[in-house]
């Protein structure tokens, strides 16, 4: 598109740029102002740096958003950008009818300059001791965590994560599909519930959008970071990726947290039920795969061991305060180590922990990912502690997910500081159960007994079967019953519906009932 005299339409909303080009923050401003205009609403980029002709054309396609026309005054370049299809009339009026926008060559106020701002972080001098909960029994009965919401909760999502649904109503909403996923839970029977994770867009990058000097942005508006947007885009649809609907934490200044990341959800899970509760987060080795972006994080960070001594901090804070509140077990998802050993250092691509990021030799990999683990727990009590990994959620095409047995994860397994490792392993890309004979005593295993991807509910011999397998080898007193995974991980792509989730439970309870009376725990 060529420059134009003079832009025809008026934004709803002005922005100075200044130098910053798209790799140096100005693609989190413009996230930050387009995200609460309505569909065919204008937005107007004001930015000096040449690169920004080339770039925002190109980030606009990506995006689904159009460039509707850009002018230049010297150095000076004005860019007016649709949210969505450009549709005049959608709140925007003619130039000629608008004295806001006089002609190119009249005096005009420039917009204010729209600067990152960086959040000073307050680092607290002790943490919170843990507060009595109530124990976990053997062969006790939980989801992962996530359970697939209402469709006027995504709504409710979508609307406050662009700003405009504000933080009451969005929690009144967030409440209201909680109460939904317990009880669903508790008819189907379960020993230990979650709050299905409602509140949150996915089960890892939902911390983008609490933590300090961290935003959430689609995967689309980090697309141009890329050598090849265009074969990475081409990936994304390969993996079943709704990369314009999925959001990504980027970092900009150093991590810091000044309110909580799930404690708000414990909270109201603990007003609704007495069960032992369950709350995950994305573990520390997840998260700093997925804040460390080149163009981006090494602006805040001088390394990724930096970023991930920051990451381990925050967590340790939010681990201390969930105790505090009476979690019985908190769970560290780090789906992404079956990556690490089963596609390699240039294998195949996985979307579990953030697809822009990137990871070394396994084996050094492996030892970074437990030393961060280690690090964040060591110190509260192991009994309340978990980690779950599996081999991808985000779609239920079985070819999607990686394939491969526990044996070279074994060693890193038991080298972990948690009490419980929950595990996929139904489906047969898990590998034999007797692998994981070498972990320590001290460890529950969290057997999956059930597909949470397939829409047939399994039938209890075939539970069974899988179950006494698990007992013989374990011992009753080391083993937990759950899905292979979370029935919505990602909440616009859940994988099963809520009727056929609580028909899953429900078969492994009547598993878990029978196995008790067997073995008289």
């Amino acid at each position: 598109m060529e420059a134009s005299e003079r832009h025809t339409h008026a934004p709803a909303v002005s922005f100075d740029g200044g130098d910053l080009d798209c790799g140096n923050g100005l693609l989190l401003l413009i996230r930050k102002h387009i995200d609460p205009l309505e569909r065919g609403q204008l937005l107007e980029i004001r930015s000096t740096e040449t690169s920004v002709e080339g770039d925002l054309p190109a980030w606009c396609r990506m995006t689904g958003n159009q460039l509707v026309s850009w002018t230049r005054q010297g150095r000076l370049r004005s860019f007016l950008v649709s949210k969505g299809a450009f549709a005049a009339g959608a709140g925007q009026v003619a130039q000629a009818a608008s004295p806001a926008l006089p002609a190119r060559d009249a005096p005009r106020e420039p917009p204010p300059r729209a600067p990152i701002e960086i959040v000073p972080v307050n680092i607290p001098a002790s943490l919170p001791a843990p507060s009595p909960a109530p124990s976990i029994a053997p062969l006790s009965v939980m989801g992962i965590g996530s359970w697939p919401r209402p469709r006027w909760m995504l709504q409710a999502l979508h609307e406050h994560l662009e700003g405009r649904l504000d933080d009451a109503a969005f929690e009144a909403s967030a409440d209201d599909a909680v109460q939904l996923a317990l009880a669903a839970q508790l008819r189907a029977g379960v020993d230990v519930v979650t709050d299905g994770e409602q509140r949150r867009d996915s089960y890892a990058s939902f911390v983008g959008g609490r933590l300090d000097n961290c935003q959430l942005i689609p995967l689309t508006d980090l697309l141009p970071y890329v050598d090849d947007p265009l074969a990475f885009e081409q990936e994304l649809r390969a993996l079943d990726v709704p990369a314009g609907e999925v959001r990504h934490p980027a970092v900009f200044g150093p991590l810091g947290r000044s309110r909580p990341l799930a404690v708000h959800e414990l909270t109201s899970l603990r007003e609704l039920s007495d069960r032992p509760a369950k709350i995950a987060l994305p573990g520390p080795y997840l998260l700093t795969r997925t804040m460390w972006l080149e163009c981006v994080s090494d602006r805040a960070y001088a390394s990724r061991e930096a970023l991930a001594a920051d990451v381990v901090r925050v967590l340790r804070e939010e681990l201390a305060a969930l105790l505090a509140n009476g979690a019985a077990l908190v769970q560290f998802d780090e789906p992404v180590l079956s990556e690490v050993v089963y596609a390699g250092v240039t294998g195949q691509r996985s979307f579990m922990c953030g697809a822009l990021s990137e990871k070394g030799d396994p084996r050094a990999e492996l030892a970074f990912a437990r030393e961060l683990l280690n690090a964040v727990v060591r110190g509260f009590p192991a009994e309340r502690l978990a980690m779950h990994m599996c081999r991808g959620n985000w779609s239920t095409d079985e070819s999607k997910a990686m394939t491969g047995d526990y044996a070279p994860l074994v060693e890193t397994l038991a080298a972990l500081e948690v009490g419980t490792l929950f595990l996929e392993l139904c489906t047969p890309r898990a590998g034999e159960m007797a692998v994981l004979r070498r972990l320590p005593d001290h460890q529950r295993i969290g057997v999956g007994l059930c597909n949470q991807k397939h829409a047939y509910v399994e039938s209890l011999d075939e539970v069974l079967g899988k179950a006494e397998t698990a007992v013989a080898l374990f011992g009753a007193q080391r083993v937990l019953f759950n899905p292979d995974c979370g029935f919505a991980t990602f909440a616009d792509a859940p994988v099963n519906s809520g009727r056929i989730a609580e028909a899953k439970l429900r078969v492994l309870v009547e598993a878990s009932r029978r196995l008790r009376e067997r073995h008289g725990v």
